[in-house]
């Protein structure tokens, strides 16, 4: 027994440490977005985004069970954008025996360690997309990173793979994946594809991106380069489809058709969605967990 113990205390251990490393880069992230979002927020034009530039109202928070908690961002009300959230998290949990048996490791160490960063964005505009990103690290008896980002445009013209967004975003994580490994950036759109996927409505949420889960290269280095490489392929691009878009007026029809939309995104948060159920599982924020819902939707 004392030496599974010392093998359990010395895993942890590393995965402290490499949780450590991990949310300094997230928490480094979350500023950076932010503030681009602040800047968008000055940026739009006041004939069709009239009031103040909203600003992020940071909310700390501690976990109800284990250790750890986060910082919450969060921006609603926005001339720009309705309601944005921009989340960081690091914990110390345990699983529960059923869930320690669906991740990577042992099945028997219900001890993790986690930190992550996530974010939704709902804009004003039914012409600007709404977009996803989260990137995690997780460790039980063994580490490993998940996570991605996936577009979602509002409007029937602009939700299909050619649509000029869609085009712009799909080349942003191309380029993120080819520089760390060719075969990821296939092997991960299709996971995207499969998992931003309602069964109940035979379609899709969006028009995807990259997906992936669990991965453990087997060295560290290497996998929390790439997950850095996500993030900053988010930041470049989603202000560049933003910029583009803004300017552009809308119609009470495109207007309904984004309301409409939005109901898809609740459907599968709700219904699907690891990150969420993840989350209600293991004593995660609720105010965080649900602030990916959107402020107004509607279905017919």
């Amino acid at each position: 027994m004392s030496d599974i113990g010392t093998v359990n205390r010395n895993t942890i251990g590393l995965a402290e440490a490499r949780r450590a490393e991990a949310k300094i880069w997230f928490e480094s992230l979350r500023d950076r977005i932010c503030a681009e979002v602040e800047m968008l927020e000055r940026e739009a034009p006041a004939d069709l985004f009239p009031g103040e530039p909203a600003v992020f109202t940071y909310k700390p928070w501690t976990r109800a069970t284990g250790s750890g908690g986060g910082t919450g961002g969060f921006l609603s009300g926005g001339r720009l954008f309705e309601k944005i959230g921009v989340h960081t998290s690091s914990a110390n949990g345990k699983l529960t025996p059923e869930m320690a048996k669906t991740l990577p490791g042992d099945g028997t160490q219900l001890d993790y360690v986690s930190t992550s960063i996530s974010l939704i964005m709902h804009p004003r505009s039914p012409r600007v997309p709404t977009v996803h990103m989260n990137t995690r690290f997780l460790s039980t008896a063994q580490g490993w990173f998940g996570g991605g980002a996936d577009l979602t445009p509002m409007l029937s013209e602009q939700r299909h793979q050619d649509a000029p967004d869609a085009a712009m975003f799909h080349d942003a994580m191309r380029r993120a994946c080819d520089l760390h490994d060719p075969s990821y950036y296939e092997k991960y759109k299709a996971w995207a594809d499969t998992y931003f996927y309602l069964p109940h409505r035979g379609q899709a949420r969006g028009v995807g991106g990259i997906f992936y889960d669990h991965l453990n290269t087997g060295d560290f280095a290497k996998d929390f380069a790439f997950t850095r490489e996500v993030g900053l392929a988010l930041l470049d691009v989603y202000p560049k489809i933003v910029r583009k878009r803004m300017r552009e007026p809308w119609t009470d029809a495109e207007r309904a058709q984004q309301l409409g939309c939005r109901g898809l995104y609740v459907e599968f948060n709700l219904l699907y969605d690891r990150g969420t159920m993840f989350g209600l599982q293991t004593g995660g924020n609720t105010e965080t967990i649900l602030s990916s819902m959107p402020p107004l939707v509607s279905w017919a």
